[in-house]
């Protein structure tokens, strides 16, 4: 059937024209709110990524202009290389102890975010934790596609230098200009057509971005490099602190908290991409992935920052900005378009398809991966992200600000999978109703306890790191290591409660009961009680009750 048959577009368009959506029920097919292809544990063909798809993936994901962007603005509050670097590493060191956990908890279990979620606050307590994880990812979307947008106004001007003369009928205080917005809408457009395609036909798109944006990361670096004569005022001076309230170690605090940030929403939902793994994420190396790879490309933003001020004698870190400047056409439009390749990439990736999972997880009688990407794309638009990002503090402001929710929501889930529950679960009340982690009503109360005993604290300190003339006290100083303080005081809340007030053994079990494994020979064979089969609606889940291997 011809790609432009009418009967074909009808057959793609129809279902969508319903209020409810064709569904697909999963494995536990009596329980279709529990229970889909996409949130069901990954059958074992599946499960094909080794350690070498998980280096290749945090390279992919990290060379972008998000950690461009993040690492201009810690050096916005006056540090050069020599304070960049460490807080860059120990940044990501500290996050990819946490991304390492979460990932494993996927791994072992072969089953997403959403599904893991409920074993910590409750079949219906999840709702919460799965839009706030889907609010930060839409976030990230829409900021992307301003970032993009000016990407692709730095090769329209490459194309045609007329277009920098575009007149302009937009407002100072608008935080965009009229070109901005043209092309802002031009990238949008482009940007939900492929992000409406199932992620499996873009797997050439993938590619492509694997073999360009390294070198183009490469290049900046050589090009810095070579103008500045080996790395200019930024990189071999002293640092200059330019906040009004905040000492050099404050300062270094706050830049630390926006390195985390950045990775702090992967920190939770790293059981998305585990799940995929062969051999359930195991040796030692996936925890210098995010370090080793976010400090080595970190060289070129903080290089390509200092040659800004060096050639042109002011501060910069909005990488758009950067490539404006460059006085030949091709190097303009080759590096814009390499980082709006990469920002497509890492939209979807990052981006698009979580949220889309996650909404569609929540009501799936209504909702499919198709709508939701709609509902993210429209999103983009009517949040108005350029107002988020019109300077460094604003972008500081914000990766801080979903950092103290990201790390106390963290710290639940490690404490309650590893410290509580010793890493063994019943993959098949995972998705059952009135299950044994179904709790109170639906809701684990200890969870959302300690989930605020995290975020409380914080509030004051976000409401002054948007508005710095807010006298709060001393409580700013916790806020410039939120994502630290939520996660340890969130974990040992969590701790404490079920441990020394109120416990929760009817969701503690003795023998961890796993998902279908592949069989690899006399290996896989374990102590347990042997091999359980569990009938739903006419579909089978074999599964092995042993030991967890972790």
């Amino acid at each position: 059937m011809s790609i432009l048959s009418p009967r074909r577009w009808k057959a793609k368009i129809e279902p969508h024209l319903h209020w409810r959506v064709p569904f697909e029920p999963g494995v536990y097919g009596n329980s279709p709110r529990w229970s889909n292809k996409d949130l069901d544990p990954v059958p074992p063909e599946r499960r094909t990524w080794g350690g070498l798809d998980y280096w290749a993936y945090w390279t992919s994901d990290m060379l972008a202009p998000p950690l461009a962007a993040t690492v201009s603005s810690v050096m916005s509050l006056g540090f050069t290389a020599r304070e960049t670097i460490p807080i860059v590493f120990f940044g990501f060191a500290i996050c990819s102890v946490v991304v390492t956990l979460t990932g494993k908890m996927g791994a072992t279990y072969a089953i997403p975010y959403p599904a893991i979620v409920r074993t910590s606050f409750g079949m219906y307590g999840s709702y919460p934790a799965i839009c706030l994880r889907a609010f930060v990812a839409a976030m990230w979307t829409a900021i992307l596609c301003v970032q993009a947008g000016a990407f692709l106004q730095n090769c329209i001007e490459a194309i045609w230098p007329s277009f920098e003369r575009f007149p302009n009928h937009l407002p100072e205080n608008a935080g965009i200009t009229s070109a901005g917005l043209l092309c802002f809408f031009l990238y949008w457009i482009l940007q939900t057509i492929l992000a409406l395609m199932p992620i499996e036909k873009l797997r050439i798109l993938f590619l492509v971005k694997a073999v360009v944006v390294p070198p183009t990361f490469l290049a900046l670096f050589l090009w810095a490099v070579i103008v500045t004569h080996g790395g200019g005022e930024l990189v071999t001076g002293k640092a200059k602190i330019t906040s009004t309230y905040m000492n050099t170690a404050y300062s270094a605090l706050t830049g630390l908290n926006a390195i985390i940030g950045l990775f702090s929403s992967m920190a939770v939902n790293m059981p998305d991409f585990g799940r995929f793994s062969k051999n359930r994420l195991g040796g030692y190396h996936q925890f210098f992935a995010l370090p080793v790879i976010g400090t080595l490309g970190s060289l070129t933003p903080i290089f390509v920052t200092s040659a800004h001020s060096y050639i042109w004698g002011e501060f910069e870190w909005y990488m758009p900005a950067v490539i404006a400047k460059f006085d030949s056409r091709a190097a303009k439009f080759f590096t814009a378009f390499s980082f709006m390749l990469a920002t497509i990439g890492n939209q979807i990736a990052a981006g698009t398809y979580p949220f889309s999972n996650d909404v569609s997880g929540l009501y799936p009688k209504y909702i499919n991966i198709f709508r939701a990407t709609i509902l993210i794309c429209i999103f983009c638009v009517v949040s108005t992200p350029w107002n988020i990002i019109k300077n460094a503090a604003g972008l500081l402001a914000f990766l801080s600000g979903y950092s103290c929710l990201m790390g106390p929501l963290a710290g639940v889930m490690v404490s309650d999978y590893y410290l509580i529950k010793k890493r063994k679960l019943n993959i098949h009340e995972v998705y059952r109703d009135h299950g044994i982690y179904h709790y109170s009503h639906g809701v684990n109360w200890r969870a959302y306890v300690a989930f605020f005993a995290g975020v409380g604290p914080l509030i004051p300190g976000f409401a002054k790191s948007i508005d710095n003339k807010l006298n709060v006290g001393g409580a700013w100083q916790i806020f410039t290591f939120a994502w630290i303080f939520g996660f340890t005081i969130s974990l040992l809340t969590y701790y404490v409660i079920v441990n020394y007030i109120s416990g929760i053994p009817e969701a503690n079990v003795e023998v961890a009961v796993y998902p279908p494994q592949k069989s690899d020979g006399p290996s896989d064979v374990e102590s347990g009680s042997g091999e359980i089969y569990e009938e739903k609606s006419g579909l089978h889940a074999k599964t092995k009750e042993v030991d967890s291997p972790l």
